[in-house]
């Protein structure tokens, strides 16, 4: 027998509000992907991992948030909460791997499409683990093809977020390319949900068991990934580099690949060198430096 299923049982209320948390996971972790262009090595492991945690929480919450909708008419759902929490490992483990490499080898070819394909790679594997962990009397079948097509989405939207958060811009560009950003997850998850047919166990005529609701089931475990979010807000809001204007972004990013601020006319050493420039040649004597 196959189940009724509803992606949508609280309307556009879940569709939006999880639209708007991949907007907000994405929104963040371009920013601290960008921030840790702008410092020395030292700090941009810090920034690149923040920026790391943040997009894998935001999809994550996004994903879960879009499932408080989803229903079975006959059959209540559960989850199961080891599964739903390696599902969130995934997503940040995978995308960290992605952001990592872009942030160390800058927005190559070859490195957003390593990237790009690991971290889109990342978000599918959440999203398919996450719902390997539904419990339902029933069985979960896809189709092959609209999963793939699922998968592609996920790998292009990540190859494009990464390609942004390697650009040294304003907060508008950000601002932007998180909204893109969002839109893909978004469509990524709802692509994959549309692969879904579920095939129920026993016969049509057995009742469903009462239980809690999606909502009242995910809530509760969605409270750490959103306390992070806003820490991380906090952190990217009170830093100095992240609310300057364009031209003083631009000009901070000139020494984005250097380990120390490029030196400026006139500085009496330079320091990425470590020492004093040799005197002059020439008939003149040297100059004091």
């Amino acid at each position: 027998m196959q189940g009724t299923v509803d992606g949508f049982s609280y309307g556009l209320v879940t569709p939006v509000a999880a639209y708007l948390m991949a907007c907000l996971g994405g929104a963040l972790g371009l920013r601290c992907t960008t921030r840790s262009l702008l410092v020395a090595h030292s700090w941009r492991p810090g920034w690149l991992a923040l920026g790391s945690a943040a997009i894998g929480s935001g999809i994550w919450t996004m994903h879960f948030i879009a499932m408080m909708g989803f229903t079975v008419e006959e059959a209540p759902i559960h989850y199961d909460k080891a599964l739903t929490f390696a599902s969130l490992a995934v997503a940040i483990v995978m995308v960290g791997i992605g952001i990592f490499i872009v942030g160390y080898r800058g927005a190559t070819g070859a490195a957003l499409f390593t990237g790009g394909t690991i971290t889109g790679l990342g978000v599918a594997s959440m999203h398919y683990l996450g719902m390997a962990g539904m419990r339902l009397r029933g069985t979960l079948e896809y189709n092959t093809f609209t999963v793939s097509a699922s998968v592609v989405i996920a790998v292009v939207a990540a190859s494009a977020a990464l390609w942004a958060a390697a650009q040294v811009r304003g907060f508008l560009w950000s601002l932007g390319a998180s909204l893109v950003m969002g839109l893909a997850v978004s469509g990524m998850h709802y692509v994959g949900m549309a692969a879904l047919s579920v095939h129920l166990h026993g016969s049509s005529s057995a009742a469903p068991t009462a239980g809690d609701s999606p909502a009242e089931l995910l809530a509760p475990m969605m409270i750490g990934p959103l306390a992070f979010l806003l820490l991380a807000g906090v952190i990217v809001m009170f830093d100095p580099l992240m609310v300057m204007g364009k031209a003083d972004l631009q000009s901070a990013a000139q020494g984005q690949h250097a380990p120390y601020p490029v030196p400026r006319s006139g500085d009496r050493h330079d320091p990425r060198a470590g020492r004093r420039p040799p005197p002059r040649a020439g008939p003149k004597a040297p100059q004091s430096w």
